[in-house]
This record gives C-alpha cells, sequence and structure tokens, in this order.
C-alpha cells in the first residue's frame, strides 16, 4: 500500500475561510453558532445555524453563478484552496489519474426550496431553467472535475451525516492502492433553508436556544444537552502519494492510514453500539493500528439525546479499560453539524489538531453526563501533548459509519 499524503486543505465554514482562521477558532471555542436572520425565522421553534461567511459573487461571474446551487458555490471555491494549498499538484500530472470525491447530504435543497416556493407558493408555471442541474446531488463533485479537468473517477456519495468521511475514505482506498495519483475528497453542504430546517425540527433532533448563550446551544457529552444545531460550508482535501508530494517540494499536512466503514442495520435513526464499535474496528484494522497506539479521537458528538451516550459506549467496547485516558473532542458545539461536509471539516481539524500537539475542547460542557464518562476535553483545549495517531468518527442516520485513521506528519 502506498502511503497517502494530505498534502493541501480547502474550507469555507462557520469558523472561518482559513487554515489559521479555522484553527484558532476551535481552539479558543469561539462559536460559529448564533441566531438566525431570516424572513423565515419567526416561523422556527428554536432559530439557530451556523452559517459560512461567504458571497458567492466574490468568487464567481454572474453567468456561472446563475448555475450554482450554494452547495457547488462552496466545494468549487474548497477545492481551489486545496490545489492552491499543494504546491502545483496538477503540474504533469495524467488527470485520467485523478478523481473527485464528494460527500454531501441533502445537495442543492436551496434550489429546490426556491422551485417549491416558485410553484407553489407563488403559483407559477415557470421557475429556473438550471433548477435540475443545480439541485443534483453530483453537482459539486461534476463541477469540480469540470474546473480541473479530473478524467478519473467522479463519485457522489450521500450517507447523510457520514458522506464525506466516506468519500474521503473511498478517496484514500484508490490513491493508497496505486489506482489514482491524486484525489479531491471531501464534502459541502448548504441545508439551512426554510424547508431543511423544518424537516429536522420535526425529527426533534435540533437544539433548544440557550437563554444566557444562543451560540453555546449545542452542547455535546452533556447532561443538559438538548439536540444539534445545522451548520453549513466545506471542506476538500488533495490526497496523493507521499513521495510525489514530497518531490514536488510540498509540506504534508497529515497523512490518512486506514478508514473503517460498517452499518448499524437496525434502525434508520437510532444508532448502535455495535454499528459504531465495528466502525471503529474496521479503521484500527485498516490502517493496522492496535488501540493501544491510538493517542485522541474526534468523536462525531452531534449533541443529541440518543447519540451521545452511545459513542461513548462504542469507544469504551473498543478500547477498553484505556478508554477513558484518551482524549475526546467534539467540535460540532462550535461549527455546528454540517450534515453531509461534517466529516471532512472534522478531519481537517483533527489535522490540525494534530500537527500542534493539541487536544481541541469540547465546548459547553458544564455538567457532565455520567453515561457519557469519557475525558471529554471541556471547554479548555489541551495543550503539549503528543498525539501521533487520531481517529475521526462520522456516524449517520441509515446506520453508516464512517471511522478515518490519521497521522500526523512526518
Amino acid at each position: 500500500m502506498t502511503r497517502v499524503a494530505v498534502s493541501g486543505i480547502g474550507v469555507v465554514s462557520p469558523l472561518g475561510d482559513t487554515l489559521d482562521e479555522v484553527y484558532a477558532n476551535a481552539l479558543a471555542g469561539r462559536s460559529g453558532v448564533h441566531r438566525l436572520e431570516a424572513p423565515f425565522s419567526h416561523r422556527l421553534v428554536a432559530p439557530l445555524g451556523a452559517t459560512a461567511r461567504f458571497d458567492g459573487a466574490a468568487h464567481f461571474e454572474p453567468p456561472k453563478l446563475r448555475m450554482l446551487d450554494r452547495v457547488s458555490q462552496f466545494a468549487l471555491v474548497c477545492a481551489q484552496r486545496a490545489l492552491d494549498g499543494a504546491a502545483d499538484p496538477l503540474s504533469g500530472l495524467d488527470r485520467a489519474r485523478a478523481g473527485v470525491f464528494v460527500g454531501t447530504g441533502m445537495a442543492g435543497t436551496l434550489t429546490s426550496d426556491d422551485g417549491y416556493q416558485t410553484l407553489y407558493s407563488d403559483a407559477s408555471d415557470r421557475i429556473k431553467p438550471y433548477t435540475v442541474l443545480m439541485g443534483m446531488h453530483n453537482a459539486p463533485a461534476g463541477w469540480i472535475g469540470i474546473e480541473h479537468g479530473l478524467r478519473g473517477p467522479n463519485l457522489t456519495y450521500s450517507t447523510a451525516c457520514s458522506s464525506s468521511a466516506v468519500a474521503i475514505g473511498e478517496a484514500w482506498r484508490r490513491v493508497a492502492s496505486g489506482e489514482l495519483d491524486l484525489a479531491l475528497a471531501g464534502g459541502s453542504e448548504a441545508p439551512l433553508s426554510f424547508g431543511s430546517l423544518k424537516a429536522w425540527e420535526a425529527l426533534h433532533t435540533l437544539a433548544a436556544i440557550d437563554p444566557a448563550e444562543p451560540s453555546a446551544s449545542c452542547k455535546p457529552f452533556s447532561r443538559n444537552r438538548s439536540g444539534m444545531v445545522l451548520g453549513e460550508g466545506a471542506a476538500m482535501l488533495v490526497l496523493e502519494p507521499w513521495e510525489r508530494a514530497i518531490a514536488r517540494g510540498a509540506l504534508p499536512l497529515g497523512e490518512v492510514i486506514g478508514y473503517g466503514l460498517a452499518t448499524d442495520a437496525t434502525h434508520i435513526t437510532r444508532p448502535s453500539v455495535e454499528g459504531q464499535a465495528a466502525a471503529l474496528q474496521a479503521a484500527l484494522a485498516s490502517a493496522c493500528l492496535e488501540a493501544a497506539a491510538v493517542d485522541a479521537i474526534n468523536a462525531h458528538g452531534t449533541g443529541t439525546q440518543a447519540n451521545d451516550p452511545v459513542e461513548t459506549a462504542a469507544i469504551k467496547a473498543v478500547f477498553g479499560a484505556r478508554a477513558h485516558a484518551i482524549p475526546v473532542s467534539a467540535t460540532k458545539a462550535v461549527h455546528g453539524h454540517l450534515l453531509g461536509a461534517a466529516g471532512a471539516l472534522e478531519c481537517v481539524l483533527a489535522l490540525l489538531a494534530m500537527q500542534h500537539g493539541v487536544a481541541l475542547p469540547t465546548m459547553h460542557l458544564a455538567v457532565p453526563d455520567p453515561a457519557c464518562d469519557l475525558d471529554c476535553v471541556a471547554n479548555v483545549a489541551r495543550h503539549g501533548l503528543d498525539i501521533g495517531t487520531m481517529l475521526s468518527s462520522s456516524f449517520a442516520f441509515g446506520g453508516t459509519n464512517a471511522v478515518l485513521a490519521l497521522r500526523r506528519a512526518g
């Protein structure tokens, strides 16, 4: 198997648009969650969201912008940023050996909402001519391939909240096996439409507004947690053989060393200890790691009543008595739940945390839940750690569980 470097990263997120900004805000526990100010906010039970500071008009000319849902705008900008940070990885590349792997859970929901509004509320028989092309799930991946002339596999994964972790894992497999010389992999999500928010609200999974501090409404692993907060954004990674990146003068930001995938096969929404544990174990086996070699975990940590104790139990099942000694970070508290893009953004945060020898804080954890009794790095980052390997977990409705095994650059 070929070593696979992460040689470039691009982000658009509620924590910022540069790696330094994203890391600094996660490190300090500065939350991107806030009250939503939208025409429909008064119709939401808890008008919360984690939005990206992003204006598509600053990146695309009007004719192209009219063809792009926000989810594709995010993906294209992140892909370019990842390539820009990877020291010209397309130079001299056979682009038939370069692929695109993108995860998205809800794809062009803003376009769909707009079309429904036009047809049903405005009673018009005409909608935007590009509605299908803007709303289809594979639009972000398709646009990236077109933009950069990448003629290898162009694949979209939609496994709900594990979508982008699956995309990165599947891209890793193809680069590690020698099938590809480069992959752009990650996820994009723009789910903050009225219809999407009302649909999630109906599932009773969204957090109540913290009356004292709305930005602290998502409280993973806390006894007083009430749910998740939806976020928007994207993250894309350049994956390539380690030797190729080094030969070109790139400075790898880390390494993907394994990937575990397992399915609950029990219930469409209720998570399974056995399914999550199987994915963790599969990631260890894929990376040829003993459980004792894992230095930290980036948890799925949604802040819902159902997920957090199940994830705790799964970690205990895999790591046994050592589970309580492993720092566990849940960063959705500050960037929200990016659904299909969550795994990619959290993979980025895990890579940055390893690079700096830090366990990122799990914010808003003032009242620990006895059922979530791991070392959840409550509220304050932990510095000066030797974190050589880390697991980043993404678990999903539908039961698709994906875990990425990562190694610090060096």
